[in-house]
């Protein structure tokens, strides 16, 4: 190797793009910066960012679950008790995800060499269960209901139902933020979502029945309320079956990924490419590319690799990143032995 391509390696920590290099899809480019902690030592992960978010909603879902409960107790409401039903997921819910972010922070080990990042996500899943059983069980509960004659007071039921829809209103603008970055924000967003729903809900049913005595439209509020959360337990769910099944993050499209690195001077092939996610706001990303003999000697391969890296984080937003490169003679050495 030559003393300028050894130049090049030493330069090669704040590479700039090589002339043709695309653009970065849909936005441009934020800064070429780059470092060498290609792995995971302290990373954190998107639910652990908004920890504090977490424990202040989880407070207020406590609280406003006790009111909700004592509420449907007095008034006899099923569709109270279903959303104080609900609540109580909310508190779950959030309580795994907060007890995960934490488990997540323990450091890998030689067993676990990505740690235990995917305890948030197994914490997902089980609030995506518990979420849709809670959805089965008012439904069921609300049909076995008709016909029976019920009396429901309906001033505690109001009362109890418009206490639980403020405090999911400040919960929901409390995690708005953190809702798009980790699948279990998200999952507490949408529980929380989906009862401040069915607080409206409540207090609608509450006005009807104070006007009409029409003690029906309880157990129909009820089955609306189970309405809501189902699909939204279906589509957490989804999103966590498609971190355990490896699937490529949203922000990753592979194929682009590919092309852009293939652009770099000197690549010549890249081939089985792999992205996945870790845990929420932990994408990973790893490659087999071959490089030209005359790139590997004249660039180095420190200055392709490099560069490389740079695509992929300042493009994709991803840091985690494992390439192995080779000369094209490599290959063909191989080719020769077999």
């Amino acid at each position: 190797m030559n003393s300028e391509a050894d130049g090049v390696r030493d330069q090669a920590c704040d590479p700039e793009f090589s002339a043709g290099h695309p653009t970065r899809p849909g936005a441009a480019a934020a800064g070429t910066g780059h470092g060498h902690d290609h792995g995971l030592q302290g990373a954190s992960t998107a639910t652990g960012k908004h920890r504090k978010r977490l424990i202040i909603v989880l407070s207020i879902t406590l609280t406003v679950f006790v009111v909700q409960v004592i509420g449907a107790l007095i008034s006899n409401s099923l569709a109270l008790l279903a959303d104080a039903g609900h609540m109580l997921t909310d508190a779950t819910g959030v309580a795994i995800a907060l007890i995960a972010s934490l488990i997540a922070t323990l450091p890998a080990t030689s067993k676990r060499t990505f740690g235990y990042l995917r305890v948030e996500v197994l914490a997902a899943l089980v609030n995506g269960i518990v979420l849709g059983v809670i959805a089965v069980v008012i439904f069921i509960q609300a049909i076995a209901r008709f016909g029976s004659e019920v009396e429901i007071q309906t001033g505690p039921m109001l009362v109890a139902a418009i206490i639980g829809g403020v405090a999911n209103l400040v919960s929901l603008l409390i995690l708005q933020s953190g809702q798009k970055e980790s699948l279990n924000v998200r999952g507490a967003y949408l529980e929380v979502l989906g009862d401040l729903l069915g607080s409206v809900a409540v207090v609608v049913a509450a006005v009807i029945i104070m006007l009409t005595d029409l003690t029906i439209v309880d157990q129909l509020a009820s089955i609306l309320i189970a309405l809501l959360i189902f699909p939204r337990a279906i589509s957490l769910l989804r999103e966590v079956v498609d971190v355990l099944l490896e699937a490529s993050p949203k922000n990753i499209d592979v194929d682009a990924a590919r092309d852009h690195m293939l652009a770099v001077p000197g690549v010549a092939e890249v081939h089985d490419v792999h992205a996945w996610t870790i845990t929420s706001g932990v994408p990973a990303f790893s490659a087999h590319v071959t490089v030209s003999d005359t790139a590997w000697d004249e660039r180095g391969y420190h200055a392709v690799l490099d560069e490389l890296r740079a695509c992929l984080h300042e493009h994709f937003d991803t840091e985690h990143v494992t390439l192995q490169l080779e000369p094209v003679s490599h290959g063909d050495d191989d080719e020769q032995h077999r």
